[in-house]
């Protein structure tokens, strides 16, 4: 979900289907609109010389679409052997339970109500299939049960909705929380540079090479997002329809609902700091 910031000295590239690194293939989903960019990007990793692999968001739920990242691993030899989620939006995750079924997987996730099977992803968990590892990343902000995937062996992360290839994501108030996704930002920071991630694989929009500069730009674009909604406030601009009204008046009025949720979680996170 993009409020459609974009991101400095980036091409207004699309997403594509497709091999993105060593071990990651993106199948795009055909459910494109303001809100999802391109489309979702449905992510198979696998090692390069595995026959089994794991499918991050299988997507919404479109048999063809679903049936299409079943025949992409297929026709790379792979056998989907493990489906993870990133989040429980329908974009992402309407999907699994088909998917589920049409190749007979397990799904993992941060929220029980999403999971299929009794294990579960938490912070630290390390995922490993047919030699491949991802290690999961604790993202909330976006919403509660964010997750990213740190792909080590790509120096990538795989970002879900917390990270786009275009624009910048919306915090869903009241789920998501403004303090919990710089929080989010900051450890994804800690991994460009402690790590060295360097190719962000997001949930919607083109593969990004830069991922500390990526990082750096989501940081500021909110510091900046939060200093214009604290100023409008003390102009007297009270409701979140007049803030977004007044804040995003350049950003294409289909997005205001979606900038309307950020606002909210702007102005809870500026009360609890004794701001406004």
């Amino acid at each position: 979900m993009t409020d459609a910031a974009t991101l400095p000295g980036r091409p207004r590239g699309q997403a594509v289907s497709g091999p993105a690194t060593a071990r990651a293939v993106n199948v795009l989903a055909p459910n494109a609109s303001p809100m999802t960019l391109d489309g979702t990007n449905t992510w198979i990793v696998a090692e390069p010389d595995s026959d089994l692999a794991v499918v991050i968001d299988p997507g919404p739920l479109d048999d063809g679409h679903l049936r299409a990242v079943v025949d992409a691993a297929e026709r790379a030899g792979r056998r989907v052997a493990l489906t993870l989620l990133t989040h429980g939006h329908a974009d992402h995750a309407e999907g699994a339970a088909r998917f589920a079924e049409l190749t007979g997987t397990k799904v993992r996730a941060l929220d029980p109500a999403l999971r299929l099977g009794d294990e579960g992803l938490a912070a630290g968990d390390v995922v490993a299939v047919g030699g491949l590892e991802l290690r999961v990343v604790p993202a909330p902000g976006h919403t509660a049960d964010s997750l990213c995937f740190h792909l080590p062996a790509d120096r990538a992360i795989l970002t879900g909705d917390t990270i786009l290839g275009r624009g910048t994501t919306v915090v869903a108030h009241p789920d998501g929380r403004l303090g919990d996704y710089l929080d989010s930002l900051r450890r994804l920071r800690s991994l460009t540079v402690d790590d060295g991630v360097h190719t962000v694989l997001p949930g919607h929009g083109p593969v990004l090479e830069d991922a500390q500069g990526v990082v750096e730009f989501y940081l500021a674009h909110r510091a900046h997002r939060l200093a214009q909604v604290e100023t409008a406030v003390e102009d007297g601009f009270r409701s979140p329809a007049d803030v977004v009204a007044h804040v995003y008046a350049d950003v294409d009025r289909s997005l205001w609902p979606a900038a309307e949720q950020s606002v909210r979680a702007q102005l809870d996170y500026l009360r609890e700091h004794g701001l406004i």
